[in-house]
């Protein structure tokens, strides 16, 4: 079914390690909206919520590359839209639909879970605070790994041509996000000003997709500089808080 004796050229080895980076930096934006999104379940459930949702993106993807004619083929157009103001028709495809839809369920998910940061968390009849519950948690994450996927595999298809590859460069990478999860998850939920940049991200990201589906393409590498150096700035800006020593005042003289 695969020819492994493409193992033993250097330049597999190559695109592996090369395809492996490139998901995992794909795969932060995905790390980010479980991370956020599992904190609504009990905190007996959320490892397992992120575990879950990690191994669901991981079968999805596999299932995406095994079927990547398919994918190839949502970049054909469905059907034509006359646009008054452009020289040309403008040509729907499936893959514009479906990152219009993911674009938009980003949006206003990133959005409501600010609002609800400000407002303050929903709380149970006695006081406590409401948890959302395990099924609803999880089709939100299908969801938006189904998107994340298309980005991912677009990428890959872009990089190599050996399907095999590219699952092992899947499996490789979400093996480390797995394995970093907790500690992001944490990170985030520990800092509020952390997470409230980070869904200032996803809905960056959101616009982005949104773009996209109206095929204006946006250079990624803008996208990820300015979420880095933005994460920079919060990371010495925490530091900071940190060393900063209370205002003390001093004795009067003229006592």
């Amino acid at each position: 079914m695969f020819d492994l004796s493409i193992f033993s050229e250097t330049q597999t080895w190559v695109s592996l390690l090369t395809l492996t980076f490139m998901e995992i930096v794909l795969g932060i934006d995905n790390i980010i909206f479980i991370s956020i999104i599992v904190n609504r379940l009990d905190p007996a459930q959320q490892k397992r919520g992120r575990t879950i949702g990690l191994v669901l993106a991981l079968v999805i993807r596999i299932l995406l590359l095994m079927s990547i004619s398919w994918i190839v083929g949502l970049k054909a157009p469905l059907f034509h839209i006359d646009v008054p103001w452009a020289d040309h028709d403008f040509g729907v495809t499936g893959r514009d639909i479906i990152l219009l839809i993911g674009g938009l369920f980003l949006i206003a998910k990133s959005t409501t879970e600010i609002h609800t940061k400000l407002q303050g968390e929903e709380e149970t009849e006695a006081g406590g605070k409401l948890y959302s519950s395990m099924g609803r948690i999880i089709i939100q994450i299908v969801l938006i790994d189904i998107v994340f996927s298309f980005d991912s595999i677009l990428t890959a298809v872009g990089l190599v041509d050996n399907v095999l590859i590219m699952i092992l460069a899947v499996v490789l990478s979400m093996g480390v996000m797995l394995a970093f999860s907790g500690v992001v998850a944490d990170f985030v939920n520990r800092n509020p000003t952390i997470k409230m940049l980070a869904l200032s991200f996803l809905i960056m990201i959101g616009v982005m997709l949104v773009m996209e589906a109206f095929h204006k393409e946006i250079e990624k590498g803008y996208i990820y500089f300015a979420m880095f150096f933005s994460l920079v700035v919060e990371v010495l800006n925490m530091r900071l808080r940190k060393k900063a020593d209370p205002v003390r005042l001093r004795d009067s003289q003229f006592d």
